[in-house]
């Protein structure tokens, strides 16, 4: 397979691309090898696309929507016209399999479709006045330039969440490229390059991440904070967005439960769950990362999980036999086997892997399954962010829907029940803000995406997501007398 043609080794700033005397390494974590050395920001870099983006903002703000619409359009279009090398540069920086960096391609380019439909729906309202000389009018602005944050386990999905809303908005947006994997941010500022986004209305900056977002958010051009990250990270930039008063949407961590009750089709809930948990070697953040099963089916279930993990191929993710590639860091290779480390510690059981894996050069880690866990564990009370799954049983609904809620976190959920009432009473009453029932995969574009508790605030996707980066104005005008 060739090496794929990399974006330019730069920041994207005002339309164009500039480099900087300082570089960081950017690496393949399948084996280590050198991909690119890309710029390390400076505070007159940062200043430049400040000024950069507000000054997209007074271009971008004032085109047309249906003008955005297209614009919109073409992104989607250049970006399925270039999957196969998005997907490749995608397995390259962050080491998910070729389909899995496929998937998200395609999902990336599904958002601007989506959003290229929304940027024509910011609807107003009328309100009826008072008295017959009143007029009330209520309209949807851009709520101004956006500072942008997004974690390195999606690397093109999390950044598109931001900017395509923004964008339908009429707002400019900046991005920071997350270090550990940034080549596919500045790929999506080369294809809405492409397609004729003016200049200013997207920018990518690299380098620090501390430096940068302290340095962003502090500036009076940005008027909106987004991030998608961990807790302690959202906590830090609530703070700094604090003091300036900005509008902040927060998608942090989650410890999604699945609650698995007796009526369900335990086999098929079981391969399913695991088939989905070693998804992008569990750094998803809305994994399945508890499994509670009802006591009844948890031998059922617990077989189908283990024999499906057993059947997954760990190798590079250009390797088309590769099922499940590396953890993106040695940092997060180190946090998962810690957790695994602690539950044995405690009594738990390894049904499957255990430990890193016997693989050269990359930080691969065993798909791992654990039995006999209590909830004082580590792996139940923190996020896992990793391939280790820890299975436990409950006897009760009451049980289940308690021991799922009680965490701090509270992003997905999911549900395996063939009963309705089941069904509903346990969306109703699971603490997050996205339910599966018998299905796994629920990200998509046109539903809201976010969390509650310490999982954040705000939605991505769906109509709620353009609303996000909107202010709602009110008219009030006074007709002159008849």
């Amino acid at each position: 397979m060739s090496d794929p043609q990399l974006p330019p080794a730069a920041m994207y700033i005002a339309g164009a691309w500039h480099t900087a005397d300082e570089t960081f390494p950017v690496h393949n974590p399948a084996d280590g090898t050198l991909l690119a050395e890309l710029p390390v920001a400076r505070p007159e870099d940062l200043d430049l696309a400040l000024a950069a983006t507000a000054d997209g903002f007074a271009t971008w703000r004032r085109t047309q929507p249906w003008e955005r619409s297209r614009v919109l359009r073409r992104i989607a279009d250049g970006i399925r016209a270039q999957a196969e090398r998005f997907a490749l540069i995608m397995t390259l920086d962050q080491g998910k399999p070729l389909a899995q960096s496929m998937g998200e391609v395609l999902a990336s380019a599904d958002q601007f479709d989506w959003y290229a439909d929304e940027a024509r729906r910011v609807y107003g309202r009328t309100v009826e006045g008072r008295d017959a000389g009143t007029r009330i009018f209520v309209s949807r602005e851009p709520v101004g330039p956006v500072a942008a944050f997004a974690t390195w386990n999606f690397p093109a999905l999390l950044g598109v969440r931001k900017i395509a809303p923004a964008l339908a908005a009429g707002c400019s947006v900046v991005l920071m490229a997350p270090a550990e994997a940034p080549l596919c941010s500045l790929l999506i500022a080369e294809i809405a390059h492409e397609a004729g986004l003016p200049a200013g209305a997207l920018n990518v900056v690299s380098g620090d991440g501390p430096m940068i977002s302290r340095h962003l958010i502090a500036s009076d051009v940005i008027r909106k904070v987004s991030l998608t990250g961990s807790v302690p990270v959202g906590a830090e930039l609530l703070r700094l967005a604090a003091d300036g008063i900005k509008s902040v949407s927060m998608e942090l961590g989650g410890h999604a439960p699945v609650l698995v009750f007796a009526d369900a089709d335990a086999e098929r809930a079981g391969r399913l769950c695991a088939r989905t948990k070693f998804r992008n070697a569990g750094q998803v953040c809305i994994s399945p990362s508890r499994f509670l099963v009802h006591e009844d089916v948890a031998e059922a279930f617990t077989e189908a999980f283990v024999a499906e993990t057993r059947e997954i191929s760990l190798g590079d993710g250009r390797d088309p036999a590769t099922d499940m590639g590396p953890l993106t860091t040695a940092r997060r290779l180190a946090g998962v086997h810690a957790l695994v480390e602690d539950a044995v510690a405690n009594g738990a059981t390894v049904l499957a892997g255990g430990g890193p894996a016997d693989l050269p050069g990359g930080h691969f880690y065993l798909p791992t399954v654990l039995s006999g866990v209590d909830d004082d564990m580590r792996v139940m009370a923190e996020e896992p962010f990793g391939p280790v799954a820890p299975i436990s049983t409950f006897k009760t609904f009451e049980e289940a829907v308690t021991r799922a809620n009680a965490t701090p976190f509270g992003l997905a959920g999911f549900v395996f029940t063939e009963d309705l009432t089941t069904a509903f009473r346990a969306a109703e009453e699971l603490e997050t803000g996205m339910v599966g029932v018998n299905e796994m995969t629920i990200a998509t574009a046109e539903a809201p995406f976010g969390g509650v508790k310490q999982s954040g605030f705000g939605r991505e996707g769906g109509t709620e997501g353009v609303q996000d980066y909107t202010i709602a104005k009110y008219v009030n005008l006074r007709l002159r007398s008849a």
